[in-house]
């Protein structure tokens, strides 16, 4: 069996990025699934009890400036040049995936990186022009419209052709990397009832029904809009293999309310694959020992399949 090349990145060395890494690496279940390949700093890993692990130090962490739990652009910059470092080494086709380890976006913008979070650093990286989230967790799987916005700016945001782009990389996201041939797509109303024929805005029939015709026409398996609170409901989600959500809570709180600490982050559209936990940094317990790793496990066994069909697929990873 192909064991793909995984490269992790630690995140921000303050939150529980390295210690989650350690966690998952000792705990058997990933044993002969990868080689996992630790990009960050030395001293940080080993402070987190990782001795024994496989590390390209790319930055140097002084570690007497970076406390636990503690918001500094020193951190920041170390967890920008680990992604920044496992990115160039995906493309060069050192790495058959890569799990990024959660950062602090305080930090990162403190450094002087000013993305909304990794996903846009990781698109801009790239060059990608075209990507969106997905959210997997047991057989839910949302891609989300729009993603770090605030919630006055989401109405703005969403258009058909961004509705239209998301659509088609969820659809071919199912076929290419989960294997699922014929996909079957819903998509979330902006509005609740859906707008209830433009009582509560018109979102909805004037920017996602057309895109959700388009797509239909291609051949795509999408029904919608539907009100979100009624397709979240397991009966009605359950009839379909993805959920498309229009923003960020719309789609992220189903995902942790049925899989808190084993959802899985994937980002759609990149030349790479790429991976993540469903948690933050959580500053609060950072140093502490008391981190679960249990989603860094999840996302670093999807890379793992993900990698292996797209090997099988003959799709440089």
């Amino acid at each position: 069996m192909f064991a793909p090349t995984v490269g992790i990145t630690m995140g921000d060395p303050a939150g529980i990025g390295p210690e989650v890494i350690v966690k998952a690496l000792a705990s058997g279940q990933l044993d002969d699934l990868c080689h996992p390949v630790i990009i960050g700093s030395t001293a940080v890993l080993h402070r987190a009890g990782g001795e024994k692990l496989s590390i390209v130090d790319c930055t140097r962490v002084d570690l007497r400036k970076i406390r636990p739990g503690q918001v500094s652009p020193a951190a920041g910059q170390a967890a920008a040049e680990s992604l920044m470092a496992a990115t160039k080494m995906a493309l060069d086709g050192k790495l058959d995936a890569v799990v990024t380890a959660p950062i602090c976006k305080q930090a990162l913008h403190l450094a002087g990186h000013r993305y909304p979070g990794q996903t846009e650093f990781l698109a801009n990286l790239t060059g990608t022009k075209r990507f969106a989230m997905m959210l997997v967790t047991g057989n839910l799987r949302v891609v989300l419209v729009t993603t770090h916005l605030p919630l006055s700016r989401v109405s703005e945001a969403i258009t058909t052709t961004l509705v239209r782009s998301t659509i088609r990389l969820a659809h071919s996201a199912l076929r290419e990397l989960f294997d699922i041939r014929q996909p079957r797509v819903a998509v979330c109303a902006l509005n609740p009832h859906a707008g209830d024929g433009g009582v509560f805005g018109n979102e909805d029939q004037k920017r996602i029904a057309p895109a959700i015709r388009e797509t239909s026409r291609q051949g795509i398996l999408v029904q919608g809009p539907f009100p979100a609170d009624t397709l979240f409901a397991p009966s009605t989600s359950s009839e379909f293999d993805v959920v498309v959500a229009m923003y960020h809570d719309q789609g992220l709180i189903p995902i942790k309310m049925g899989g808190f600490g084993s959802a899985v982050n994937i980002t759609l559209g990149l030349p790479i694959i790429r991976t993540s936990p469903d948690h933050g940094t959580a500053f609060e317990i950072a140093g502490k020992g008391r981190a679960n790793p249990g989603s860094m496990i999840k996302a670093i066994q999807m890379a793992v399949r993900m990698a292996r069909r797209r090997k099988g697929l003959g799709v440089r990873g």
